[in-house]
């Protein structure tokens, strides 16, 4: 079949009937020639239109603990485990992380998210999460999400009673390829902690990692995973490959493969909120804007956990000449 009837055919997949594409339909629009990856694009972004609307939402993090993590995720930085630039540092105190939130809320964003560089919370982490999540989302008014790790059913119960409104943990990878990016625990227990997340009523943010040396095979069986815990959000993070960690040679994702992956990621995904995350920037480089025309519909505004983004001024001028609304995506607490 050509290049053409196959966008055809997911054009009135996913447009006209309003139906998911399957994941050999996926593969096959994997295959398809550079040059018809424009094309791609424009169908990714009219099905974001059609099943998302035209907003798009703003997010905020803040690494309020840094470095000195347990475990050995090949491409991060914050491994305890590797000899890299970021020292640990404990845990922000709340005026820091007030003042970082109060900064997000004035960029329009309407979610902030406490990220921790640790394998799952213990007591004292659980204590302060519950203490900041309430104080953040009611002086500053704007939605609080949380990263923490693998947490157990308990762990689910209590920072969903505390007000977290969405709660991040990435399956990053193809369970196929996981165990060639982290040995110290298994994507079955980051697929548990995503399902107890779900269970417990707090929306679900699973991300990826694309450019870690894994295959296109594996990246469709990923999108199949990802169907499974039902994301409300899934950022797409491109490697940005860390001096001292065993990824810090792998090369950069080429720009015009990471838009096919965008666009692809949307058609697999078509009512998730699709997040810009870490990465794009050295990877899409000048093709950001056309990332945002291609199924992204959130974006992480300023700097990322252990790397610098660019200003917030520049992502809030692109959406602006793109005459993309910012708007809040998912239920707001």
């Amino acid at each position: 079949m050509s290049s053409r009837a196959l966008i055809a055919d997911a054009e009135a997949t996913l447009l006209d009937r309003k139906e998911q594409l399957s994941l050999e339909e996926l593969a096959a629009l994997a295959a398809l020639p550079s040059s018809s990856v424009p094309s791609l694009a424009a169908l990714a972004h009219e099905v974001r239109l059609a099943w998302c609307g035209p907003e798009v939402e703003v997010e905020g993090i803040l690494s309020a603990k840094t470095g000195g993590c347990p475990e050995d995720c090949h491409f991060c930085s914050q491994s305890a485990r590797f000899e890299t630039q970021v020292l640990a540092t404990p845990f922000l105190d709340t005026d820091q992380v007030l003042r970082a939130a109060e900064e997000t809320a004035r960029l329009g964003a309407s979610e902030f998210c406490i990220v921790l560089a640790v394998r799952g919370p213990d007591e004292r982490t659980m204590q302060r999460l519950l203490e900041l999540v309430p104080m953040v989302r009611d002086r500053v008014g704007i939605n609080v999400a949380v990263s923490a790790g693998i947490l157990t059913d308990e762990q689910a119960r209590r920072l969903s009673e505390g007000g977290v409104h969405r709660y991040n943990h990435n399956l990053e990878t193809a369970r196929s390829f996981f165990p060639q990016v982290v040995t110290t625990h298994t994507w079955d227990e980051r697929f548990e902690t995503c399902r107890l997340v779900r269970r417990h009523g707090m929306e679900l943010c699973c991300g990826v990692l694309l450019g870690m040396g894994e295959s296109v095979e594996q990246r469709i069986e990923l999108i199949g995973q990802l169907r499974q815990v039902e994301p409300d959000e899934v950022p797409i993070n491109f490697l940005n490959p860390r001096p001292g960690t065993p990824f810090g040679d792998r090369p950069l994702v080429e720009p015009l493969e990471a838009i096919r992956w965008i666009a692809l990621f949307r058609l697999g995904l078509p009512g998730a909120i699709l997040r810009y995350a870490g990465g794009r920037e050295v990877t899409l480089r000048e093709l950001q804007a056309l990332g945002m025309t291609a199924g992204i519909n959130a974006l992480i505004v300023g700097n990322y956990l252990t790397t610098l983004g660019r200003s917030p001024e520049e992502d809030l001028q692109m959406l602006d000449d793109l005459r993309m609304p910012i708007g809040v995506l998912s239920k707001v607490l």
